[in-house]
């Protein structure tokens, strides 16, 4: 008898975890004939990839109805009131879901709060899988509500060791709780496919020699610093070339500084595309210049093909993934002329140098295609 697995990720934006939520419930589906497999839709946020799902054997189920659109997204205190909103009109609906079908397993990837508030009240007679993908702001409700639920999960999965020994330390998981789960970030196949094609229409007016950066135009992204320290790099070189690939609140700022600091001919924002693989193979570095990343999926992507990374430090991810410094180089993120000197750095780097640090790396992202993800999840799932 197939063992049911019901994936809880409400993705508000374009997120990474929307990304690895899909690649991991299709990891089950595509390699296992062992699980029968489901994505919540909460309110809307799934529902363009019903046709995708089902062509892949996962299925989709409304939780309540489709008010996606009318969500305000951007914004600190706007965000907060979708997830209060969300959380208000889901939660006896998420009640009566698990209470009637009662999955085996219950992946929660985002806005844990409602699931494990519900799963400390109610006995829902299944498996929970959290999974943390970054070390929250630790307030005292969120810890007594992650230190309460512990009894009551299954697994708590983190995607680095640096995380997870953090979560360990702080004394709020047992470490016989815990297992590294790479997320499920690469499928080969996609990326082999479409970095070969031009991501965008107007391909061909876009610069040929470029440094690429991609998010969400937010400041955790932190591209206002990125574009800063660009203009720095272009003073000493004024050919060299941005892109700065998403979408996001932050825009007008950006184009603002981009503006103030007249780098109009040496920086361009491009909006957001299903494609970014075509920009990553043909950039000569990738840059990360994000606050806080848990690794950081772009870096891995860009390093699947073949791209080298210049990244923040930024905690519990990049460092990990780029081998403290030995497969791509790091910089103090918002630091005063960390990511300048590390511009310069690369600029300088000799040939042999930079293709040992992007074999490293490419190397290391592996471990996130889809089909490692399926090994390893398949194992927490069988417990052994």
């Amino acid at each position: 008898m197939k063992k049911s697995i019901v994936y809880w990720s409400p993705c508000l934006t374009k997120v990474g975890t929307m990304k690895s939520t899909l690649n991991s419930a299709i990891s089950l589906a595509k390699y296992s004939e062992n699980y029968d497999v489901t994505i919540l839709n909460v309110f809307g946020e799934w529902t363009k990839f019903r046709g995708y799902l089902e062509k892949k054997n996962v299925r989709l189920k409304n939780l309540t109805f489709n008010y996606y659109n009318f969500l305000p997204k951007y914004g600190f205190f706007s965000s907060r009131f979708s997830y209060i909103l969300i959380i208000l009109i889901s939660i006896l609906s998420l009640i009566f879901f698990l209470k009637k079908n009662r999955p085996n397993y219950f992946i929660i990837h985002l806005i844990t709060s409602l699931p494990l508030f519900l799963i400390n009240i109610i006995n829902f007679q299944t498996k929970v899988i959290l999974r943390i993908s970054g070390y929250p702001k630790m307030n005292f409700l969120r810890k007594k509500l992650w230190v309460n639920s512990q009894s009551k999960i299954y697994k708590i999965t983190c995607p680095t060791n640096q995380l997870k020994e953090e979560l360990i330390n702080t004394c709020i998981f047992k470490p016989e709780k815990m297992d590294i789960l790479s997320d499920a970030i690469i499928n080969i196949r996609d990326v082999v496919k479409k970095k070969n094609i031009p991501g965008l229409e107007n391909t061909e007016k876009i610069f040929k020699d470029y440094y690429l950066a991609a998010g969400r135009y937010t400041k955790q992204k932190n591209f206002i610093y990125l574009i800063r320290e660009f203009s720095k790099f272009t003073k000493l070189y004024p050919e060299e070339k941005l892109l700065i690939i998403g979408e996001g609140e932050q825009k007008k700022k950006m184009e603002y500084e981009i503006d103030k600091l007249n780098l109009k001919k040496n920086i361009k924002l491009l909006e957001y595309t299903d494609n970014i693989f075509y920009f990553m193979k043909n950039a000569k570095a990738f840059i990360l210049s994000s606050v806080w990343e848990e690794p950081g999926f772009v870096i891995i992507e860009a390093s699947f093909c073949n791209t080298f990374i210049i990244s923040s430090n930024c905690k519990n991810g990049p460092e990990e993934f780029l081998e403290n410094g030995s497969a791509g180089l790091l910089f103090d993120s918002n630091s005063n002329n960390k990511l300048f000197e590390k511009l310069k750095n690369h600029k300088n780097l000799d040939e042999d140098k930079i293709f040992k640090m992007k074999l490293s790396a490419k190397k290391n992202s592996k471990k996130f295609t889809i089909f490692n993800h399926f090994l390893s999840l398949n194992k927490i799932l069988h417990n052994y």
